[in-house]
């Protein structure tokens, strides 16, 4: 009798008791050199277990057998095999080897995208979600492979099923940017605009050690799907913010303030509008050495000589402008060494100024 003959015999009679299945798992483990370099008799090792009863013992085989590279006539049949099992496999029994188990899922997901039948996968793969999950609130490397597959076979409302669990446990960083981005574009794909916005916003705000390519492709369908959804006024907004007139600026968020409020984003559109301001005084930095208050005031659409004094001051103090005001005639000199105004005495006047007008304002 060969070792794999064996290692069946094994598998056939130990998969009854949990004890079993324990003492079972230590053997496979110590026969994954044994099945990896034996491929050739293992479809009939297969054909001798049933994937159901003997569930881990049929994975590590499977995982083996499909492993190694095969023929492109090979590809139906073996996610044939794939999905059979995944259909009727123990989840208590897969959920001991969770690694080979998601291993086959992708070598499912591969072989239907081969075959350019991604329907064939989506099933099987939403069946395996569910039994690999501890809970529903378990995101699990597997659930990116089925949301690409109902992306691929257009089966946006299958893929949606699975997006409005909290998730509270993830195996893989990675697995959760591929979720958030994938189900985006699902909702996007059946225009719930709302949701997908949020599956984005996850994508990209989610902790990472360092910009990833899945957060920077998920902004651009963020920035892209907000000015689709939220409207002609964010796009009046940011036209208007171009051209750098405040004027203009406030009548496009006057008209549209209800809208904005509306939308939760009545504070970000008020920091935006008054963003214009620093920009403006900023612009007037590279065309002029000195300049007025008043002048500056005017310039950029200020109410007073006072009012635009203390923005020069608060961009002084920011780093975002390097001037000195004289206060007897009213004057900003702009300067290009910021050395210039880094005395004690100039950072204290600075303080000081700004304490005054937020004591009076």
């Amino acid at each position: 009798m060969g070792t794999v003959e064996v290692l069946v015999a094994q598998i056939q009679g130990l998969s009854s008791t949990a004890g079993d299945i324990s003492r079972l798992h230590t053997i496979l483990k110590q026969s994954e050199e044994l099945l990896h370099s034996d491929t050739a008799c293992l479809p009939s090792a297969l054909a001798q277990l049933d994937a159901s009863k003997h569930s881990l013992g049929y994975l590590y085989i499977l995982e083996a057998y499909t492993s190694v590279p095969i023929s492109q006539e090979q590809y139906s049949s073996t996610a044939l095999t794939i999905s059979r099992f995944l259909s009727s496999c123990n989840p208590e029994q897969i959920r001991l080897a969770p690694e080979k188990f998601v291993s086959v899922c992708k070598r499912l997901k591969d072989q239907v995208v081969l075959l350019e039948a991604p329907i064939r996968g989506v099933a099987p793969l939403l069946t395996a979600i569910r039994k690999l999950q501890i809970s529903s609130e378990h995101l699990t490397t597997i659930h990116p492979e089925f949301l690409l597959l109902c992306l691929l076979a257009k089966c946006y409302k299958t893929g949606r099923s699975i997006l409005d669990n909290d998730i509270l446990e993830v195996d893989q960083p990675r697995d959760l940017f591929l979720y958030c981005y994938y189900g985006g574009m699902i909702c996007i794909g059946l225009k719930l605009f709302p949701k997908a916005l949020e599956l984005l916003h996850n994508a990209v705000t989610s902790p990472m050690s360092s910009m990833n390519a899945i957060a920077v492709e998920a902004y651009k369908k963020y920035i892209l799907l907000s000015l689709i959804y939220n409207g002609q006024p964010y796009i009046e907004l940011a036209n208007s913010y171009s051209t750098g007139n405040v004027d203009e600026l406030d009548t496009v968020f006057q008209t549209n303030r209800e809208k904005f409020e509306n939308d939760n984003n009545l504070g970000l559109v008020k920091q935006a509008v008054s963003s214009l301001y620093k920009r403006n005084i900023q612009r007037l930095t590279q065309t002029y050495l000195t300049l007025s208050l008043q002048d500056i005031a005017n310039s950029v659409k200020l109410n007073s000589p006072k009012e635009a004094e203390m923005h020069v001051l608060r961009m002084i103090q920011d780093g975002e402008i390097f001037a000195t005001i004289n206060q007897k005639d009213g004057m900003v000199s702009f300067l290009e060494d910021s050395e210039q105004y880094k005395s004690c005495k100039m950072v204290e006047h600075i303080d000081s100024s700004i304490q005054r007008y937020d004591v009076c304002d």
